[in-house]
């Protein structure tokens, strides 16, 4: 079951912060096609190195626009990882995906199929290492996604920093959903160490990405955990770590603390 609070951030646009708004996403949408047209050539040269690194660009160039237009700034806290790992975060919204994949060298996510058909945006998915999932396929689709990360694991560039979002989709602020059961099978499967995340991005970015305020976003990358525990017993601590955290960067930034 969710618990969700009543309270929602406080304040509302004014109408130059919607305009921003429009801004922004505009910009976002030249930029992408820009970078990503002039970033083809060097990747199909260079493959997931180049892809990486151009991934990193458009990465920065979002965050810095949405600084300008949009007054959100970004801080990250914790070691981020750099070996081969599983990355398990909150999701709130859009801000973190950027935030965590700028944090770590060589991110890759699972991702809906859909998305890897996206023109371009796909294609780079497919260059820095991310795995499709298909959903209709239940535990089939986890076998399938074991198999092509232990794949990558034997290639010369490594599997990188797999990110994963426990929940599965979206959640509100103060909204707790349960952990799908993933990316505890995935670990028992690989045995790649997990890496927990904390984030309160969704208090300045809504999960449908419209109506942003300005604000200071944390992402909070924590210590792996013990990577000797059954997997029933990892998923509770890995939700408390990821949940416990979260409300306390929210509560950091003015939110309403949650009770069970």
């Amino acid at each position: 079951m969710s618990n969700r609070s009543n309270r929602q951030t406080p304040g509302s646009l004014g109408p130059w912060q919607y305009f921003q708004n429009i801004l922004y996403y505009l910009n976002c949408a030249i930029a992408t096609l820009v970078i990503g047209i002039v970033g083809l050539p060097l990747v199909a040269l260079r493959g997931r190195r180049a892809a990486n690194s151009v991934a990193t660009f458009w990465i920065g160039y979002m965050l810095w626009a949405a600084r300008v237009h949009l007054g959100v700034t970004c801080e990250v806290r914790g070691t981020p990882p750099t070996q081969d790992c599983i990355i398990a975060a909150k999701h709130q919204c859009f801000l973190d995906i950027l935030v965590i994949a700028h944090a770590v060298p060589r991110r890759a996510f699972i991702m809906k199929k859909e998305v890897m058909r996206v023109p371009v945006m796909g294609w780079y998915a497919y260059k820095v290492g991310c795995i499709p999932i298909d959903r209709a396929r239940g535990r089939d689709a986890l076998r399938a996604i074991s198999d092509q990360v232990q794949q990558r694991r034997e290639t010369p560039e490594g599997l990188g920093q797999l990110i994963i979002y426990p929940e599965g989709t979206r959640s509100r602020p103060g909204e707790k959903l349960p952990y799908k059961h993933g990316v505890g099978t995935l670990r028992a499967a690989t045995a790649l160490p997990v890496v927990p995340v904390a984030v309160n991005a969704g208090l300045f970015w809504p999960r449908k990405g419209w109506g942003v305020r300005p604000g200071r976003a944390i992402v909070e990358f924590l210590p792996p955990v013990d990577s000797t525990m059954p997997t029933r017993q990892f998923m509770a601590h890995l939700q408390d770590e990821i949940e416990t955290n979260s409300d306390r960067l929210m509560a950091e930034a003015g939110f309403p603390a949650q009770t069970n």
